[in-house]
């Protein structure tokens, strides 16, 4: 088994650990990390469940090989809250919305929320719901969902939505 040192930013972290050159990301960020919220699904890339922003952009954490983070810059779930725990705008509008049942699914949800917010571009629900579509979700039905995702990406034109992200520990 080879392995290979990373270097990357984590949730605003700069964090080092030697990984199997075949680990996914998402088993680097869920073993080494402890990070949770990076949900493991069908580890093909078609439920959207281990969804990351790699460099601003949303990526399947599942279909990710560990080493391509080297040097990248990662945001999971837990970066979303602020320094002092509070909740992102983001996360909020999924509460106030009704947009989690179990909840496996909530995550990556918010990770494509958060970067839709992020470009700070103006979305038509069609767009929105095309954006939302990489996602498999089995207890809402999708509306709530989208309300919260519609709720939030509007009102990012207005205030700063996302807070400084969390360090992990």
């Amino acid at each position: 088994m080879r392995k290979q040192l990373i270097r990357c930013k984590i949730n605003g972290r700069d964090t080092e650990t030697t990984v199997d050159i075949r680990a996914s990301l998402t088993d680097m960020l869920r073993n080494e990390y402890r990070l949770t919220s990076v949900k493991k699904g069908c580890e093909v890339g078609e439920c959207g469940a281990c969804n990351v922003i790699i460099n601003g952009e949303c990526f399947n954490s599942c279909i990710y090989l560990a080493i391509w983070a080297d040097g990248k810059e990662i945001t999971t779930t837990e970066g979303l809250l602020s320094a002092d725990g509070e909740l992102s705008e983001i996360q909020q509008a999924f509460i106030d919305e009704g947009a989690v049942q179990c909840g496996f699914c909530t995550p990556g949800f918010l990770m494509s929320a958060a970067e839709i917010v992020r470009s700070g571009k103006e979305y038509s629900d069609e767009e929105l719901r095309k954006f939302l579509s990489g996602h498999l979700c089995r207890c809402t039905g999708y509306e709530n969902i989208f309300r919260a995702v519609r709720k939030v990406s509007r009102a990012c034109s207005k205030t700063e939505v996302l807070k400084q992200p969390q360090q992990v520990k």
